[in-house]
């Protein structure tokens, strides 16, 4: 099952493309049309609130980053012109695009050669601040049978375009926490790009909680037999909040193992959340397991969820492929056991939200990121009485 997308580089009537396969992607902004809405890639983005990244705004100001790595990971800030950028994947869009033409110099973290970084890595980066517009770039490299567990941590305000890449050598295990926490008038567009090696093992977890627009879109492409995605993600919008998730995973390879799981909560009037979640698995990638979920848990009146699973298979030889959707309110069963067991209303209403996000959260690894977020979707609760 597939969605017809235009082709940016089309003029006057709309031409479908059938395949996913046959998205294009640049790292020229001028490759791209600037998108009216209209196209399928961002019929659901409120154009009117991503501040002009679609049109070619230029930068007004710059956002921070801050790394605190052990002495195994390398951290180096290079220029544009450093023959590593652009190795996990090309812009699908033109914010992308525009993030990529646009950023100056770029924060590059190597984990190298059978290395294993022995603490958390954390990557800090704060918005350029009320009404400034800055773009950046962020690559992270996992060389052959390294391993490192990462954690991305945005907050702050302002608007921000950019683009983070994860090169996961043959071997090597990358575990990425990507952590969307910014201030009420924050807008965030990011394109994540994974090239997965040999026998690899990508662990990518996409936390968004605050903004008022933020659009992901994680990439991952097999680039050789035997790899395997785990994505994740949990989100919690407010009232007119706009929280866009939209995963691709490109099976290229023969035998790579996929997995998609997105859950989110949605209260307040017009908070909106998006999920759009693409597989292909091409001709040559025989032996393929791969399945998406997403679940969304509607808290009150007024909030909207759209959920979208794609699934293109390009050959009979797979060993598995599937996908479910899921948006609805409260199990009242579920309510109805807690309360019929002396456990008032709304406290039975906060278990079942804790539950609804307990097996993401047992994901992350790191006990400080967990908590943490444990308790921010605490907050949410109390905000409006849940």
């Amino acid at each position: 099952m597939t969605a017809a997308v235009e082709n940016p580089r089309s003029q006057g009537a709309r031409v479908p493309e059938a395949s996913r396969a046959e998205w294009f992607s640049s790292y020229d902004v001028n490759a791209f049309e600037v998108p009216t809405g209209r196209e399928e890639i961002w019929r659901f983005t409120p154009m009117k609130r991503i501040a002009g990244l679609h049109t070619g705004v230029e930068a007004t100001g710059a956002a921070t980053i801050e790394v605190d790595a052990p002495a195994e990971v390398t951290v180096e800030t290079v220029d544009r012109a450093d023959a590593r950028l652009g190795q996990a994947g090309v812009p699908a869009d033109r914010v992308a695009a525009q993030a990529y033409s646009s950023f100056e110099k770029a924060t590059v973290l190597t984990v190298g050669k059978e290395a294993r970084a022995s603490a958390p890595v954390t990557v800090t980066v704060t918005g350029p601040g009320e009404g400034k517009v800055a773009y950046g770039h962020l690559q992270i490299r996992a060389e052959i049978y390294a391993e490192a567990v990462v954690v991305i941590d945005h907050r702050g305000s302002g608007v921000y375009a950019d683009n983070v890449e994860f090169v996961v050598g043959e071997g090597a295990k990358l575990t990425v926490v990507s952590i969307q926490d910014w201030a009420d008038d924050a807008v965030h567009l990011s394109a994540h790009h994974a090239k997965i090696g040999r026998d690899a093992v990508l662990k990518h977890t996409a936390v968004t909680l605050g903004g008022n627009v933020v659009r992901l879109s994680p990439t991952a492409a097999f680039a050789d037999k035997g790899g395997e995605v785990d994505l994740t993600g949990l989100y919690f919008a407010d009232a007119g909040q706009h929280f866009e998730h939209r995963t691709f995973v490109d099976h290229s390879a023969q035998n790579c193992t996929s997995n998609v799981v997105y859950k989110g909560a949605l209260q307040g009037e017009d908070a909106h959340t998006v999920w759009i979640g693409d597989v292909l698995i091409r001709a040559v990638a025989e032996g393929t397991q791969t399945y998406e979920l997403n679940r969304n848990l509607l808290l009150t009146d007024g909030a909207r969820a759209d959920s979208v699973p794609n699934l293109e298979i390009e050959t009979g030889e797979i060993a598995g492929a599937g996908h479910a959707s899921a948006t609805g309110r409260f199990d009242d069963e579920q309510l109805f056991y807690l309360q019929a067991r002396g456990i008032p209303e709304d406290q039975a209403r906060r278990l079942v939200v804790r539950g609804f996000f307990h097996e993401l959260l047992m994901k992350i690894t790191v006990p400080e990121v967990r908590e943490r977020l444990e308790a921010a979707i605490e907050a949410e609760l109390e905000a409006v009485g849940t």
